[in-house]
């Protein structure tokens, strides 16, 4: 376990995350998960869904370990950072049983983009029936590269969907694409009438924000109720933002990071731009950031007000301190571990649920002793 120093982090950040002695906790729940991406609560508390990247949707419970694939899941383009990804329940699953997933499909061409749809789960878990495409990333323009496709729902039931540039950066820009943009639906995949650009022709409707490049985390604040997101920079540059409505995120006309070849971004006028909002935290290094889950249980005190990310390059579990819309210190979990960690996610006891990134993925499930668990007067 690492504090990191303010000097290495964006903006002068105070230090008050105190460095605790107890040692992380890790439990291997579950190994041989073919590169999980996500993972998802059902309301028992205790069965979790999983997505494999290569197409298999499953549920796990503890004392039954993984079921086989369940039926139902539409067919995906798996390839590079294509597949099956994203899965979110709908806010009425108790009654609906509706399940939401993110995954990629190509066209004649090869050329991939991101689709979004629902099915209903049975009471066993055991098939998702009655699938229904909802929304397709138009024109498809990525060769695997820069997907996205991380889903999430607000308190008032809009879901919103976070769609990478495709490796296509200046349709990023570009209100007539879905690509590098964060879409708002309704829970039932409808276009509120109150989005940005509902009245603007030739925009797409359904675009909530846009100026985004590849977003990989996208998670509720629950003291705010703001949606918050996290992306890969190109080199450097990986950001956390707050999107807002109708507004421009910079890329790629604005970035910290820089091109692959180690020049600039060929677009990029700078680090800020006018007319495009500054991230609410960014790293100069990228640790390649992943999903990411605010902390909101009294199980750990010490993890209140916190914001955790995985990172695949890093191969660590970032932890955020949170102050309002800052953010105030960082430390790195698990290092010791060696494995790419694809999501994150607090789990109704107030530990941590984490994927691993890996032919041979793991379940994790991640807390403090007991002792350091407990209030201290």
């Amino acid at each position: 376990m690492r504090l990191l120093p303010a000097a290495l982090l964006f903006g002068a950040l105070s230090t008050s995350l105190p460095l605790f002695a107890a040692d992380v906790q890790v439990q291997v729940l579950q190994d041989k998960l073919d590169h999980p991406w996500s993972v998802a609560f059902l309301p028992d508390n205790q069965t979790l869904l999983i997505t494999e990247r290569s197409g298999q949707l499953r549920s796990w419970q503890p004392g039954k370990g993984l079921s086989p694939p369940i039926d139902g899941v539409p067919k995906v383009w798996a390839n590079r950072q294509g597949g099956l990804l994203d899965v979110v329940l709908a806010p009425d699953f108790a009654e609906s049983r509706r399940v939401w997933l993110s995954y990629t499909t190509a066209d004649a061409s090869g050329r991939a983009g991101g689709v979004v749809g629902y099915g209903r789960l049975s009471d066993d878990n055991r098939q998702l029936s009655d699938f229904k495409v909802v929304l397709e990333q138009t024109p498809k323009l990525s060769g695997g590269a820069n997907i996205g496709t991380r889903l999430a729902f607000d308190r008032q039931g809009f879901l919103y969907i976070a769609f990478g540039d495709n490796f296509a950066s200046s349709s990023a820009q570009q209100l007539d694409k879905l690509s590098g943009k964060i879409v708002r639906l309704t829970k039932d995949g409808e276009i509120p009438p109150d989005n940005p650009f509902v009245d603007r022709q030739g925009a797409r409707a359904e675009i909530w924000s846009y100026g985004m490049r590849n977003p990989q985390g996208l998670a509720l604040n629950p003291w705010t109720q703001q949606m918050w997101e996290s992306e890969h920079g190109p080199r450097g540059g990986d950001e956390v933002n707050i999107p807002e409505k109708g507004k421009n995120y910079g890329w790629p006309l604005a970035t910290h990071g820089i091109d692959y070849s180690g020049l600039k971004v060929p677009e990029a006028k700078g680090s800020e731009v006018e007319g495009t909002e500054q991230p609410l935290h960014f790293w100069k290094v990228s640790p390649a950031i992943s999903g990411m889950a605010f902390y909101n249980s009294a199980r750990f005190p010490q993890w209140k007000n916190s914001l955790f990310i995985g990172a695949l390059k890093e191969k660590s579990l970032i932890r955020l301190q949170v102050n309002g819309e800052k953010v105030v210190e960082e430390q790195r979990l698990l290092e010791n571990r060696g494995e790419r960690i694809r999501d994150v996610r607090q789990g109704p006891d107030g530990y941590l649920y984490v994927l691993t990134d890996e032919s041979n993925g793991k379940l994790l499930k991640v807390g403090l002793p007991d002792t350091a668990s407990a209030p201290r007067g």
